[in-house]
């Protein structure tokens, strides 16, 4: 949604500014969205579906190599636990338990070396969607204002809501990070106007 919201307020409010058109607005900010939002939902996509698809290939590899050198894998899974500062005796009795059974064995390896999560739901295809419709209703923030408004009168709306908005997002992100609510949106504040700032200067120079 940030993406959506940033990168459309400060491509249209450079083109509004340099334009003053009305319609190459509503054109080009539909055109932005349209196309930014299905690469955006195709990139999570793919990002995501390789990321699977290499943890697989890395599972099948330690369990290949759990039946041909179980040996030297009990081995390098009592080091882990030892560099993990369990004590010795404990780090070799669970090493001894976790060999005599090879999902244990595989979860375990999975899980200390790998750092792949013992259960794995596929969310390449959700995330991509999810991806998609956000970025779309990011997008309409700073579009709305020129479906409604004469132009001048667009264009400032379009950057306090989005602004507004952007802020209110950050604010909202502090429910996972539990960061100061401020800090949280002041930063991504910024961040959108840092956008908007290169969209106004493009939009004038352009323009002029």
């Amino acid at each position: 949604m940030e993406d959506g919201m940033v990168s459309t307020l400060g491509s249209i409010t450079g083109i509004a500014v340099g334009s003053g058109n009305q319609s190459t607005v509503l054109l080009a900010g539909s055109v932005i969205i349209a196309v930014e939002s299905i690469s955006m939902g195709i990139g999570s996509y793919l990002s995501n579906k390789s990321e699977e698809e290499m943890n697989k290939r890395k599972i099948q590899e330690e369990r290949e190599e759990i039946k041909k050198y179980p040996e030297e894998e009990k081995k390098e899974l009592y080091n882990i636990y030892l560099a993990e500062g369990w004590p010795e005796d404990l780090a070799k009795n669970m090493t001894e338990v976790a060999s005599k059974n090879e999902e244990i064995f595989l979860r375990e390896m999975m899980n200390r070396e790998l750092n792949i999560p013992n259960e794995q739901e596929s969310v390449s295809v959700k995330g991509g969607l999810y991806m998609f419709f956000t970025y779309i209703v990011g997008g309409l923030i700073p579009l709305s204002s020129y479906l409604l408004l004469p132009i001048k009168t667009a264009i400032p709306i379009s950057i306090a809501t989005t602004l507004a908005g952007l802020f209110i997002l950050g604010i909202s992100t502090t429910k996972f990070t539990r960061q100061p609510l401020l800090k949280s949106g002041l930063r991504i504040l910024v961040m959108g106007g840092i956008a908007l700032v290169a969209g106004l200067v493009a939009g004038l120079l352009i323009g002029e």
